[in-house]
């Protein structure tokens, strides 16, 4: 409790403008909305859009072999993929609109979308 005699009144103000601006951003988190489809590509062609409220798994072929894809309530992501490196794999479950994995060797691809269009580098 030392501590608290060396507060001054302008660091009250400090603190109270910080949580002010974090409080006021926090609905900038959640610009992207919520998933509510993924879908997944084949060569640039959609071959399934999957409802992201429902437990699904995706076979999907490609020139390599297939891909499977699993879809559980609200996420999704690349099981397995014939693919040497495997970066799609390794990137996880995608559950925010706008996540892409992108399985190059085998033209596969999965997104995840949601009511409102999240833009980034790739779609700009």
């Amino acid at each position: 409790m030392r501590w608290l005699a060396l507060v001054r009144p302008g660091d009250w103000l400090v603190f109270a403008a910080g949580v002010t601006a974090v409080a006021a951003s926090l609905p900038l988190l959640l610009q992207g909305g919520y998933p509510e489809r993924a879908i997944v590509r084949q060569e640039g062609r959609i071959f399934a859009e999957i409802d992201l409220r429902s437990r699904r798994e995706v076979e999907v072929p490609g020139p390599l072999g297939v891909t499977r894809i699993a879809v559980e309530p609200g996420r999704a992501r690349v099981v397995s993929d014939p693919g040497p490196r495997q970066y799609c794999v390794r990137q996880g479950w995608l559950a925010r609109p706008g996540e892409i994995a992108i399985c190059a060797p085998n033209r596969v691809s999965i997104q995840i979308t949601g009511r409102t269009r999240a833009y980034d580098s790739l779609s700009y």
